[in-house]
């Protein structure tokens, strides 16, 4: 099967694969930039952000001399937020280390924050032409599947084993239609669980999986371990039509982002009141649960209304008061979003 894989591969692909996506130009910065957007997000999902983002950075010395306070605003939504950072930072780097010509080898372009060996491949192939192998997480599945390949994928071991065959793989021309061919086929026909269209799949004849009986087995699944839960209290501070936000730290969870006011316990709400003006805590809102990649964050919104607010000057220096009615427009979280949405339109 390896020797046929890659040319079954660019002949569906190139009547049956995806030839529209604003993304699929030869202008590396427009590469770059889709390939860090698709990190664990959908096309669907990035569609509207890609052309919203080019329409504010249209170039990557715009996107190196903004402000990354603007880079934050206008990824909001799109979660994951240190790839927002990174790309600012690469595109710094870009323009400083390379002289602002994207670089075209592989092994300069994985150099840039945020880019591993697998989007640093799919880069050089699709915007110079390079032949080199990707092992997303498609591929992944496509790879086990195909060929039969046990064990999780995330596992080194695993991995190394996928890296090998993807290399092997790599036919000598059509690179642009081969990789784009792997990203399709595991996007649209070989998806996850059971649920794949092998009918419609050029490797059926051949895959282990399909053979098998086991596509919804392969790959194998992550070893399953208990996520653990947080809590915390969300305070959403207004007096006279503005909303209180904090600047988050810039690394870790949402760094960088504004973000509500964060206590352990309501209690903390009333000290904080105490300390900091005069008005009302309200009856707290229905707590919700925001899932990361590795913890469940479980989310008490407790409004206060407050008829005078007395600076401090303990820890104002990353506080910002914006008007209520354009606060859920800036660069935010998408559950503060949520929540400064409702408080502007409780109705």
């Amino acid at each position: 099967m390896e020797h046929t894989f890659a040319d079954r591969l660019i002949a569906w692909q190139k009547v049956y694969g995806r030839h529209n996506l604003p993304w699929q130009v030869s202008d590396p910065y427009r590469v770059w930039l889709s390939e860090i957007m698709l990190q664990q997000t959908q096309v669907t999902t990035v569609l509207g952000y890609y052309e919203r983002f080019l329409g504010r950075f249209p170039t990557l010395g715009a996107l190196a001399a903004a402000p990354l306070d603007d880079v934050l605003e206008y990824w909001s939504g799109l979660g994951y937020y240190t790839r927002a950072r990174n790309l600012h930072k690469a595109a710094i780097m870009v323009m400083e280390v390379f002289g602002g010509e994207f670089p075209s080898a592989r092994e300069d372009i994985e150099r840039l924050p945020g880019v591993g060996r697998s989007t640093a491949a799919a880069i050089a192939a699709f915007a110079f032409g390079h032949r080199e192998a990707i092992l997303d997480g498609n591929v992944k599945r496509v790879f086990a599947r195909v060929f039969g390949i046990e064990g999780f994928p995330g596992e080194k071991s695993v991995e190394n084993r996928m890296w090998a065959l993807a290399e092997r793989l790599l036919p000598v021309s059509d690179i642009a239609a081969y990789t784009q061919g792997l990203m399709d086929l595991g996007a649209t026909v070989c998806t996850r669980g059971a649920r794949a269209a092998c009918t419609v799949c050029p490797m059926v004849d051949a895959c282990v999986a399909a053979s098998s009986g086991r596509v919804g087995q392969l790959p194998a699944p992550r070893p399953k371990k208990t996520v653990p839960t947080r809590h915390t209290v969300m305070m959403l501070a207004v007096e006279h039509g503005r909303v209180l936000l904090t600047r988050r730290p810039p690394t870790g969870i949402w760094g960088g982002l504004l973000s509500l006011p964060e206590f352990a316990t309501s209690l903390e709400v009333d000290d904080w009141l105490e300390h900091s003006g005069e008005g009302d805590v309200l009856p707290a809102w229905d707590e919700f649960e925001h899932v990361f990649s590795h913890y469940k964050l479980l989310i008490t919104p407790v409004p206060v209304r407050l008829t005078r607010w007395v600076p401090t000057g303990l820890g104002e220096s990353s506080s910002v008061w914006l008007p209520l009615d354009t606060a859920a427009d800036a660069g935010v979280p998408a559950p503060v979003r949520r929540l400064l949405l409702k408080l502007a339109n409780p109705d």
